[in-house]
């Protein structure tokens, strides 16, 4: 398996070589030139207007290196960073994955049938996750967090049933990929695209890294506890990440503000209040 997984590390790698340099990068390096070029053959259609606005942005982010993040005007966006990232991860999405075989063994799937399984769902969440990508600014962010966790809820509650009952073992497969499936078009899509969105310019990548931050944080800790759950009760985990999606479901329906549309210092005045 660890053999397989090395042939697209090696494509990625050969493509590597043909990937431009990123713009900003070489705005930063007072390589303008080679910016604007790398726009047009990206597809800008106004690359030296792209190359002004990236060049003043990096003067705003320069200015802001001392701002300090954890201050009274930024609490509100800091408080979605870290939502969003304990939340993406109090859904057991890492956690599931992780152990889907697993999962899928203790459930009573004989060991093929179980990697056949993992791969109809790395599947799903492919399909869904570009689904999301082209539909994000249709439907906007907090539409699509409510979809989602309403959907994982559903699922893995009827994940937590099947274990408890001793249900159906085909039933897991439906639940699991329809779990898959809603938080690859929600959580999985939008909470990158999120943390971009809720920061002004100045703290912007303090409060990008902040996100990430917990996001990775959580899957840690949620990835350990998770076996020890699971040997106490099948059903265990299932109701815990259920119930956090639940929780998810109204923080974000009564507290999140919706960014699509929403230039990034419209949104610091709108946050700024709060």
């Amino acid at each position: 398996k660890l053999g397989v997984a090395a042939l697209p590390s090696a494509l990625f790698f050969a493509a590597l070589f043909g990937i431009p340099q990123s713009p900003r990068w070489l705005v930063r390096r007072g390589r303008a030139a080679e910016a604007r070029q790398v726009l047009a053959r990206i597809g800008e259609p106004d690359p030296d207007a792209a190359v002004r606005e990236i060049a003043d942005s990096v003067k705003i982010e320069s200015a802001g290196r001392d701002e300090a993040l954890f201050s009274r005007k930024y609490r509100f966006p800091v408080f979605l960073a870290v939502s969003i990232g304990m939340f993406n991860q109090l859904s057991g999405i890492n956690a599931i994955l992780y152990y889907l075989n697993d999962i899928f063994e203790r459930a009573g799937f004989s060991k093929v049938s179980s990697d056949l399984q993992a791969v109809a769902i790395g599947l799903t969440n492919l399909i869904f996750t570009i689904l999301a990508m082209a539909v994000i600014d249709h439907f906007g962010r907090k539409k699509m967090l409510l979809t989602g966790a309403a959907g994982c809820a559903a699922c893995l509650a009827g994940v937590a049933w099947v274990f408890a009952s001793g249900a159906r073992e085909g039933l897991l497969v439906w639940l699991l990929i329809g779990f898959i499936g809603f938080f690859a078009f929600s959580q999985g899509a939008v909470i990158w695209v999120y943390l971009s969105e809720v920061f002004p310019n100045l703290v912007r990548a303090k409060g990008q890294s902040l996100g990430s931050f917990t996001h990775w944080i959580m899957n840690a800790m949620i990835s350990a506890v998770f076996p020890l759950l699971a040997e106490a009760s099948g059903a265990a985990p299932f109701v815990f990440f259920s119930a956090m999606t639940v929780v998810q479901f109204f923080v974000v329906l009564l507290v999140y503000p919706e960014t699509k549309g929403v230039t990034l210092e419209a949104m610091h005045k709108k946050l700024g209040g709060r």
